[in-house]
């Protein structure tokens, strides 16, 4: 693929892409000004230009340049260059990042390069060979996100018929799918989100090796699959790419724990309807935690483990601790959980305990409680999918609704279901004997 690289491009004109300019970043556009002023190559590349001509909103706006990126940090004030493996430049703008990518070049098939390397499996471990923009074209994943918008002349560049595959709804990715894939296991998941938010069909050859490389994902560190598991459940699109990722043995990869639950009614229902409510939340611009769609995920494994504790002589809430904690040490072998997320998954998970003691003053306390919300979300969840009990979260339901007088009631209605605890009293403390009075 290296030797026939493409040198010149296929030209679209303003006339026939019909690229609202207004729909544009105006920082991207300052951004590339800004490069071009300083003698640079500068275009708005891939998904962006890719959701422009569908007719999509961009999440962002990405720029590629032939400027290195030590020169794209001395032009902006507010930059830093991250990634060792991949070398970019963010730019920021208030609370827009920009990211700035160098043209790639080709990269070599021998290790013996000091800016590049591979791995046994053909992973690339280093990549920052700098080149063309017709060489950086073909090293990007698939050809509707290998697109440049050049804002100067207002026309499109396509170096690998990704214009023609989009017009079409094709996915496909640049060269030989398998050693793209060796290369970097991501595209797998990937080719799966694009072809679930976009609509896209996978292309034979693209989709071919999915299934039998699928294990390679184990080679990605734990912190990059769990952003990338964010990306393919939590970006609005969950629902349609659930059952691909199943299709094509990913999920398993991703979740090996939950996985073998995955042919249970339940577990079925409670992941769909999770993601389903997430996209309409999404949708209509509310927000989202990760915290909440992993406590989901995890709760049929958690759940199993519970009762696994429990028969052998646990306590309830002991059992569920426990369970609690071997389930989440075993997933974040496959995907890390940031404690941010994890200590409000398992408060999520122990309110489930909590949530039908209600008498006294406990409801009330409950109903303060920082996951609250998020508990009582769950619980009407579980409640959709066929745990019974006992019209619990419909009483919750009625309880916010009802002013101090109302709650008051309602907790007097449960009546006394269990014998009021004793208070322990304490032993009263040995006087001291008096000291003597030595005459």
């Amino acid at each position: 693929m290296s030797k026939n690289s493409p040198t010149k491009a296929l030209t679209i004109p303003a006339s026939e892409h019909q690229i609202n300019i207004d729909a544009i970043s105006r920082h991207a556009i300052s951004a590339i000004n800004t490069l071009i002023k300083a003698g640079h190559q500068a275009y708005l590349v891939g998904g962006c230009i890719r959701d422009l001509l569908l007719g999509m909103k961009p999440k962002d706006f990405d720029i590629s340049t032939d400027a290195r990126p030590e020169e794209v940090v001395k032009l902006f004030r507010k930059s830093r260059i991250i990634g060792r493996r991949f070398r970019i430049a963010h730019v920021y703008f208030g609370r827009e990042i920009l990211e700035i990518t160098t043209f790639r070049g080709h990269h070599p098939e021998d290790d013996d390069h000091p800016h590049a390397s591979r791995s046994e499996s053909g992973q690339l471990l280093r990549d920052n060979i700098y080149g063309s923009v017709a060489e950086d074209a073909i090293r990007r994943d698939f050809t509707a996100n290998a697109l440049y918008y050049d804002i100067e002349q207002n026309t499109i560049l396509d170096y690998a018929g990704g214009y023609p595959d989009i017009k079409q709804g094709l996915l496909r990715i640049i060269g030989v799918p398998e050693k793209r894939y060796r290369e970097d296991p991501v595209r797998m998941l990937r080719a799966i989100r694009f072809a679930g938010k976009l609509g896209f069909k996978i292309d034979q050859a693209t989709e071919e090796p999915i299934r039998a490389l699928a294990n390679l994902l184990a080679n990605i560190p734990a912190a990059r699959l769990f952003d990338e598991s964010l990306k393919v459940f939590l970006s609005g699109y969950g629902s349609k790419t659930l059952p691909l990722m199943i299709e094509y043995g990913l999920f398993d990869q991703l979740y090996p724990i939950t996985a073998p639950h995955m042919d249970d009614a339940f577990t079925q229902q409670i992941i769909s309807k999770a993601l389903a409510n997430t996209d309409q939340r999404l949708a209509i611009g509310k927000g989202i935690t990760p915290a909440f769609f992993y406590a989901v995920l995890l709760w049929p494994p958690v759940l199993k483990a519970t009762e696994h504790h429990r028969q052998q002589g646990l306590p309830e809430v002991a059992a569920l601790h426990r369970a609690s904690q071997e389930v989440i040490s075993a997933q974040i072998t496959r995907t890390s959980i940031p404690k941010r997320f994890s200590l409000p998954m398992k408060e999520i998970w122990d309110m489930q305990l909590r949530l039908p003691r209600r008498h006294g003053h406990r409801a009330e306390k409950l109903s303060f409680h920082p996951r609250f919300r998020a508990a009582y979300d769950f619980l009407l969840l579980l409640e959709e999918c066929g745990q019974q009990n006992d019209g619990l979260g419909q009483w919750w339901t009625d309880f916010q609704a009802v002013g101090e007088s109302g709650k008051r009631e309602m907790v007097k209605a449960l009546g006394a279901t269990s014998k009021p605890q004793k208070k322990r009293r304490r032993k009263p403390r040995p006087k001291k004997k008096p000291e003597s009075n030595p005459e």
